[in-house]
């Protein structure tokens, strides 16, 4: 992968980090398919490079915001739904790495991916406009937490992207937590979904990939959290929602391509 490239990359992965960090869907959930879209590697090396560049985000946003004591993460329901989460993304990689052996060529899973995402994100999408009026509720059984968790990082994991829109209406839904609130939640769930899946890549085999595209990739993703969390101490809520909803309209039109691209 030449230089350009990988400087292209880097700036996908900022710009994705950035608007992931603000909306707590980790900036895989663009990275993913916004890379997959280029056609510069295959599939599988995309999902390490995105895994890769989501943790580091995931671990600067989450480390600084404990370090700084302004964290509004609630570890009673959080931890739970992370230690589901890295189980679930275990379950997720290894179900990719079955169903991409079936095909002949494996780049066409990236179709299977798209569909899905785009499906689970129309979904998200019409939940998040019509949330204000359905009812929500306030669970706190650990039980469900971690079986909420499992599912929501078994798709993560299969579907490359870290957690995505999914995260946030799970958090509304289930236990009625405000927009910044969510946000901040969804990336300590996908810290521990990524960090899981990163490790079962490493004991699968590590995909080719490029030094320069993984390295710049991790720039922009830190760079991307550390400005995403300043802008979001500025911003309000409504603001936050309106960008979640540009963001999967974004989402559905690249999988739409994608899963064009991957088929033809």
């Amino acid at each position: 992968m030449s230089i350009g490239q990988s400087l292209l990359f880097m700036l996908v992965s900022l710009a994705a980090s950035l608007a992931g960090g603000l909306c707590g869907v980790g900036g895989g959930v663009v990275i993913k398919p916004a890379l997959d879209a280029f056609g510069w590697a295959s599939v599988s090396t995309i999902g390490f490079l995105s895994t890769c560049t989501v943790l580091a985000m995931t671990v600067y946003s989450v480390g600084k915001s404990l370090t700084a004591g302004d964290s509004v993460i609630d570890l009673r329901i959080g931890t739970p739904l992370a230690l589901g989460s890295a189980i679930g993304g275990v379950a997720g990689k290894a179900a990719y790495s079955a169903l991409a052996g079936l095909f002949a060529n494996p780049n066409r899973i990236g179709a299977i991916q798209a569909v899905i995402l785009g499906i689970l994100t129309v979904g998200c999408l019409l939940y998040t406009v019509k949330k204000d009026g359905i009812r929500t509720h306030q669970f706190h059984g650990t039980l469900l937490c971690f079986f909420l968790g499992l599912i929501l990082g078994f798709f993560s994991s299969f579907l490359g992207i870290g957690g995505g829109p999914f995260n946030l209406v799970v958090l509304y839904y289930f236990f009625s937590m405000d927009t910044k609130t969510a946000v901040a939640n969804s990336i300590y769930m996908i810290l521990f979904c990524q960090g899981a899946n990163l490790l079962t890549t490493v004991a699968d085999g590590i995909p080719p990939f490029s030094w320069s595209a993984l390295l710049l990739m991790m720039l922009g993703g830190v760079l991307g959290g550390v400005f995403g969390r300043k802008i979001n101490k500025r911003i309000d809520n409504p603001t936050v929602e309106k960008l979640f909803l540009s963001m999967m309209v974004l989402i559905i039109l690249i999988c739409i391509y994608n899963a064009w691209q991957y088929s033809a």
